[in-house]
């Protein structure tokens, strides 16, 4: 049976991911070493924190490289931090370079509302994916962030939600897949969700 590589480099919530992906009964394999990576079937990006200090950990360990070269050949999936790494590059604290797997850049919420945006929010899908099969349109899943995914294009944005501005919740470019929430936080919701993702390779 395969597994899922969830990538450790020094800032992810590791133990809630993978309990949640254990209670599905889905293999995983917590890691940096880029063997691993190459053997799973897919791979989990978790991470919390800043921006800068995130991507260059990825350099520091050398996973950037093999990271978006694994995006190619199987499913990948970043959560929060782990989403917005995703990205071109990132604005929190300084200008700084992210993966480069979907478009666009990651730049604080702009709204009135109180920051960091802590809670429980409902989901739209623009866009249809894989991801979210048997999630209902209004889904609540569990948000901790202040900054969030500018997409430059629509067509990979596929979940929303707001916080009294637009936020991007979810995107999907070909195998790479990102979620700004947390569905190891989000119930059954998240399970589902995560779930789906392990399907993929099915």
């Amino acid at each position: 049976m395969g597994y899922t590589a969830i990538v450790d480099y020094g800032v992810g919530n590791l133990k809630s991911v993978t309990n949640a992906m254990d209670y599905l009964g889905l293999n995983t394999c917590i890691t940096r070493d880029p063997r691993e990576l190459e053997r799973a079937d897919s791979i989990l990006l978790p991470g919390v924190g800043a921006f800068p200090d995130a991507a260059d950990q990825l350099r520091a360990t050398g996973l950037e490289q093999i990271l978006v070269a694994q995006s190619e050949k199987k499913p990948m999936l970043g959560i929060c931090l782990g989403m917005q790494l995703l990205f071109d590059r990132g604005e929190e604290g300084r200008d700084c370079k992210g993966l480069s797997l979907v478009g666009g850049h990651v730049s604080r919420i702009d709204t009135s509302l109180k920051l960091p945006h802590i809670g429980w929010n409902s989901l739209t899908f623009p866009n249809p994916s894989p991801l979210f099969a048997g999630v209902d349109t209004g889904s609540y899943v569990y948000f901790v962030h202040s900054f969030c995914g500018v997409a430059s294009d629509p067509s990979t944005i596929i979940a929303a939600t707001d916080y009294g501005a637009p936020v991007v919740a979810a995107v999907q470019k070909g195998n790479v897949f990102g979620c700004q929430f947390h569905p190891e936080k989000s119930g059954e919701v998240g399970l589902q969700i995560l779930r789906n993702f392990g399907g993929l390779n099915s």
